[in-house]
């Protein structure tokens, strides 16, 4: 039986905001990504959602990101290669506070957004987030977009990883998803997710773009939770996932 991971990013609202929504999810999903407080969250929803997962026996992983919260955290920065490691060590760190309390373990780190996009690409960037994760604890596993260079990194460093798809984006040439500030970034037609997403799982060389096919390993999918139909989306895919004798469970 084909096994996968159904990941979703989690606790990126502030104060009690969509705490119920994020609650809902944690029953299709079988690992979360938590936000750490600088492209989104504070102290009390990274406490909840914290919560919330371990009290339904969900995988939890840091899903650390720029310190950018009005740009969401979707805008590229420049930062030294020091800067970065600080920025996921203190992260996870702070997360690692709220697990310990609730009585629950970090299972993996997944940084966000275009911290992730730019370490898909640049492999001294990719390296540097790795070493970090590494230094925390060497058990974590690095979670980056498949066959991209945090896989390459995390490699090198000496780490586990797990190679990640996304059901509901839309792929470069290079295997790199298309930016969000074009048109084309997303899908927005479920079933043609949902379809793409199974064939991602059960063959390698089916994404075509350009007539040019990308070899597209899936450990993990991720469902995005700050999509306004996120909850139905993810009801649809976990139902087609079962039907299709795929098992769901987080990355070991």
């Amino acid at each position: 039986m084909v096994t996968v991971d159904l990941n979703c990013d989690m606790g990126e609202s502030f104060g009690a905001y969509q705490i119920g929504h994020d609650e809902a999810l944690l029953n299709y999903v079988t690992s979360v990504n938590i936000a750490c407080g600088f492209h989104a969250g504070d102290p009390i929803i990274m406490g909840k959602t914290v919560a919330l997962a371990v009290e339904k026996g969900i995988t939890i992983g840091a899903h650390p990101g720029f310190p950018d919260l009005s740009g969401f955290g979707r805008r590229n920065m420049q930062v030294s290669l020091e800067e970065a490691k600080a920025y996921m060590i203190y992260q996870i760190g702070a997360l690692q506070g709220f697990i310990k309390v609730h009585g629950g373990k970090l299972h993996h780190v997944k940084p966000h957004g275009a911290l992730y996009n730019m370490a898909a690409k640049d492999y001294s960037l990719a390296k540097a987030l790795a070493e970090a994760v590494k230094a925390v604890d060497n058990e974590l596993i690095f979670v980056g977009l498949a066959n991209s260079m945090m896989i390459k990194a995390a490699e090198e460093v000496g780490i586990k990883s797990a190679q990640e798809v996304f059901a509901d984006r839309n792929y470069q040439e290079d295997g790199s998803l298309v930016p969000r500030s074009l048109p084309n970034a997303m899908i927005h037609d479920d079933q043609i997710c949902v379809d793409r997403v199974i064939k991602m799982v059960k063959e390698e060389s089916v994404m075509t773009v350009n007539q040019e096919k990308i070899n597209i390993k899936a450990d993990t999918i991720c469902l995005h939770g700050d999509h306004p139909s996120a909850l139905l989306f993810a009801k649809k895919l976990h139902r087609a996932l079962l039907e299709e004798n795929i098992k769901l469970n987080s990355v070991t």
